[in-house]
């Protein structure tokens, strides 16, 4: 049996590293242009060699998304932009819009090229055309159950792969392809700047009665009638490797360390356990359930995979669940064995915390001091993003990440 890739988002350099040392085969990154998530951090030049350096040196791969939908103003500057990616030497480059594909076939050759799941890849003529124009990938629309893309799989060739969504958010329109940011505000969400106008509050008005609002469900903090509940897979590793899937796709550029960090490590040990016995699979199903339910996320669906349930993709909850609350990176161990990290949210000295490790283990220390980047003792550290050397009950090592459950 093949090992699926586990392919892993990350928004920023400080994030490709993490995902990486927390068990990505292969981590999927934007440029400053030309990806689907203008609001990310995203990757300068510098940043981008320095990824590609960091990965190839761990043994993962990096994947660069150039699929915005083309517009004439961007051609030009997209020829630019495959000329420098040519130079970096990523492993592959994911484009939606054919004349960005032509664009890159002709300026990289050499670079792979992955479909986007923006070009509504349904079925598998359509999958056979991305091949025949020299497409080493292709991702599946999200909208397809694993009973179609085991049929995709059977009529395609064995080195057409295929990727397809494990885990994270969804999207209210087909394939990602949304026009009510561009319609509402003028911002695109297929040239990478969506506003996400689907997880806004919306009321039904009858247009007879001006001014009086129907309610459509509502809790108590509003009304909200376009969010899906998030996609998660963990439990059905089986069925989606028997299915044919080469590469399992987790969502989320614009996610924290944190979250990548806890996403990635159990769906690598998940992936890791299944490949050694479904049996070890089975009974790491509680650790798996537990971490996962550790990241930021709204409530969780098998979303299509299993056919077309309104019920179990609809949620009318903008609300997220934030179990853990992210505090910092371990940078550096100084002499004294003190943690350096870049601090993200309050902490004080005292407070219990857990150090949790790519291994998979969460060591719980205490906080015995706190001291800044000039030396001044501090009792607690209100301000996010000063430097911190944090001396705990047990040594952290490097990438090691510092989170305290939010009821602490």
């Amino acid at each position: 049996m093949k090992k699926p890739e586990l392919l892993v988002p990350a928004g920023s350099l400080e994030v490709l590293k993490t995902a990486v040392i927390f068990g990505a085969d292969a981590v999927y990154i934007g440029g400053e242009a030309f990806g689907l998530r203008a609001k990310a951090k995203n990757f300068s030049h510098a940043d981008m060699a320095e990824g590609i350096r960091f990965a190839h040196a761990h043994g993962a791969k990096v994947h660069v998304t150039a699929n915005i939908l083309a517009h004439n103003r961007d051609l030009e500057g997209a020829r630019e932009y495959f000329k420098e990616l040519k130079e970096l030497g990523p492993d592959a480059l994911i484009i939606a819009d054919p004349g960005m594909f032509m664009m890159a076939r002709e300026i990289c050759p050499e670079i792979d090229i992955h479909v986007s799941t923006q070009a509504n890849n349904t079925n598998y003529e359509t999958f056979l055309f991305w091949h025949r124009l020299g497409a080493k990938r292709v991702v599946s629309a999200r909208e397809l159950s694993l009973e179609e893309i085991g049929e995709i799989r059977r009529n395609i060739p064995e080195e057409l792969e295929i990727e397809s969504f494990i885990h994270g958010a969804m999207c209210i329109s087909y394939s990602g392809r949304c026009l009510l940011s561009s319609y509402f505000t003028g911002r695109d969400a297929n040239q990478g700047a969506c506003t996400h106008p689907c997880r806004w509050k919306y009321a039904v008005m009858e247009e007879q009665r001006p001014g009086e609002y129907l309610p459509v469900y509502e809790n108590e903090r509003g009304t909200f009638i376009f969010n899906s509940k998030d996609l998660c897979m963990i439990e059905h590793i089986p069925e989606m490797t028997e299915a044919g899937i080469d590469s399992f796709k987790i969502e989320g550029r614009m996610k924290t360390a944190l979250y990548v960090a806890a996403v990635a490590r159990t769906y690598r040990k998940a992936i890791d356990d299944y490949m050694e016995s479904e049996e070890r699979y089975r009974a790491n199903m509680d650790w798996y359930r537990e971490e996962i339910a550790k990241c930021t996320y709204r409530q969780f669906t098998t979303g299509f995979y299993f056919g077309k349930t309104d019920e179990n993709t609809q949620i009318y909850d903008i609300t997220y669940v934030n179990d853990y609350i992210f505090l910092g990176i371990v940078q550096d161990v100084d002499e004294k064995g003190r943690a350096k990290i870049q601090q993200k949210n309050k902490f004080c000295v005292g407070d219990w915390i857990e150090i949790m490790k790519p291994d998979g283990r969460n060591v719980k220390v205490q906080v015995l001091s706190l001291t800044t980047e000039e030396g001044e003792a501090v009792e607690s550290a209100p301000h996010s993003k000063q430097i911190l050397f944090v001396e705990l009950t047990e040594q952290a090592s490097v990438y090691d990440i510092l989170r305290v459950a939010a009821a602490s």
